[in-house]
């Protein structure tokens, strides 16, 4: 096990420059988890991380010492608790994080079950939020549009409670890119459909299209789009955010393939 204790340390040097910067871990195609809850999760769905990382403070807690077993020894790093304070992403949280290899996501060439595309959705809590939510609902895939949030990101990771190590995520699509390989009728929500999405037969698979908070989805995905459906809203208010919607819709599919 090593233990930083220099902030010219190299691995220290790294580490901070991946908490504090989407373009680094871009760049270095490396992401960073943070806590036991998140940590866990990986294990289970992915294996062993590039590194895990705990404070001083926090090695002998008895969660970090559980989760530590699981881990082979010369992946673990001990950090001097002053260094980590200068990396921590949770506040009063346990001080563990793992550094993993960013997963790749790949891009089927027939896509022929249930996939979920998020056209422009920009906040990262509404990415990880819908990233969970597919999870959850026995979705295969994750297609982000061109301009959506880093499905990588701290904020998205933290919403997405570990959906992120259940998916196959592909960033930086375009329609060109998916069109021709979608093989399943796509559905969009508006406010403007005349059919609820209650009275829509999910029964067989469809792509859903996600889109932007305020505009909505694109007028190039919406030409794509078979079918728009609505929720109803009896409180007359459209109060329902584009996670929350999203998930509506994702569970109905679910009731109805339910068998009985």
């Amino acid at each position: 096990m090593k233990h930083v204790t220099s902030r010219e340390n190299a691995l220290f040097k790294h580490l901070k420059a991946l908490t504090g910067s989407t373009h680094a871990r871009r760049k270095a195609g490396q992401s960073v988890l943070d806590g036991v809850h998140l940590a866990q999760a990986y294990l289970d769905a992915l294996g062993q991380p590039v590194q895990c990382v705990v404070s001083e403070r926090h090695y002998d807690h008895a969660e970090v010492a559980q989760l530590l077993r699981q881990i082979e020894p010369e992946r673990v790093v001990l950090l001097a608790d002053a260094l980590f304070d200068l990396v921590a992403g949770v506040v009063n949280g346990i001080d563990l994080m793992l550094v993993i290899d960013t997963p790749r996501g790949h891009l089927p060439s027939h896509i022929d079950t249930d996939c979920i595309i998020l056209d422009g959705v920009q906040d990262a809590g509404n990415v990880g939020s819908i990233l969970r939510s597919a999870a959850a609902a026995g979705i295969q895939h994750a297609f982000l549009v061109t301009g959506s949030a880093f499905a990588w990101s701290t904020k998205t990771l933290r919403a997405a409670m570990g959906a992120n190590f259940h998916l196959n995520i592909v960033e930086h699509c375009t329609l060109d890119m998916l069109a021709p390989r979608l093989a399943v009728p796509l559905l969009a929500t508006s406010s403007h459909a005349q059919a609820a999405v209650f009275d829509t037969d999910l029964r067989a698979p469809v792509g859903w299209v996600v889109g932007n908070e305020g505009a909505g989805v694109s007028p190039e995905w919406m030409a794509k789009v078979s079918r728009t459906v609505g929720i109803p809203q009896p409180g007359g208010l459209e109060s329902l955010n584009v996670a929350a919607a999203t998930a509506i819709c994702l569970f109905e599919a679910v009731r109805q393939r339910r068998p009985g």
